[in-house]
């Protein structure tokens, strides 16, 4: 009863494998340097790393990846796999052309017990990602405006993750995930720099800024546009700025506030 964690040094990969593990459930963290290699662009590492397994938490951390995933699942399942958790996003389920969207179809289509988990923006992305940067510096400069977004505690996804690989239960359901309540960027800028006692504010940038600081910090013209276009998303209020009660549905219990989770950060020394 093996697992397999697609990009199982990350965000919600790391924090699945500790579940699994706690409930001694032998549970493989695939990267492409961990312990078990796997290159989604080198499907001749595929094979040793899904020997044995019989469930996978799939993540495609590059949306200009293309096909990689539906290829990755046919492979997956041919060796055994019979229960398979997608990590996707909120707009992948109601556009065809989004970048995960074959992704998706490929797990409904595999044959195997799937579940789809749609997450809005992760409130880990102030500690651990692409906004730390901005916070430590005591400026959060984005192209949101006044949008609004329930930001979900990576804790809450791997919960449900986690239960999706153990149990029966969730197969065949597509979760939309968020946490309880909105907040503008403002706000949440706001809570972090209380907890921590800095000075730290939001700036909101124009688009065409946002995109020309990107480029000249090195990320490609292509790449930046399609960032840009995702949080200009948030300003228009769209896909993943709306509150569901998919984490009480899936756990039977409410999603961490987003005060819980800048205490624990805070505590932890993410912001110092």
């Amino acid at each position: 009863m093996t697992t397999l964690i697609l990009s199982g040094t990350g965000k919600t990969g790391r924090r699945i494998a500790h579940r699994l593990h706690a409930a001694d459930r032998p549970a493989r963290a695939a990267s492409r340097s961990g312990d078990t290699p796997l290159d989604l662009d080198d499907p001749t590492t595929w094979k040793a790393a899904l020997d044995g397994v019989t469930a996978a938490y799939i993540v495609e951390p590059d949306l200009a990846a293309g096909t990689r995933i539906p290829a990755f699942v046919a492979e997956a399942v041919a060796a055994g796999a019979r229960r398979l958790v997608l990590l996707s996003a909120p707009a992948a389920g109601l556009d065809d052309t989004h970048p995960l969207a074959p992704a998706e179809q490929a797990v409904r289509d595999s044959g195997a017990a799937w579940t789809i988990l749609r997450p809005t923006w992760f409130a880990q992305n102030f500690s651990e990602a692409f906004w730390l940067p901005g916070i430590r510096a005591g400026t959060l400069a984005l192209p949101v405006g006044d949008g609004r977004v329930p930001f979900i505690d990576a804790e809450d996804i791997a919960d449900v993750a986690a239960s999706a690989l153990l149990t029966d239960r969730h197969a065949g359901q597509s979760y939309e995930l968020t946490g309880p309540r909105a907040l503008t960027f403002g706000e949440a800028v706001d809570l972090i720099a209380k907890a921590t006692g800095r000075t730290i504010r939001y700036d909101d940038v124009s688009p065409e800024t946002y995109i020309d600081r990107q480029v000249a910090n090195g990320v490609p013209l292509d790449v930046a546009r399609l960032l840009t276009d995702i949080l200009v998303d948030i300003r228009n209020g769209g896909l993943g700025t709306a509150v569901t009660d998919d984490v009480q549905r899936a756990l039977g219990r409410p999603a961490k506030p987003f005060e819980d989770f800048v205490a624990e950060a805070a505590a932890a020394g993410a912001w110092t």
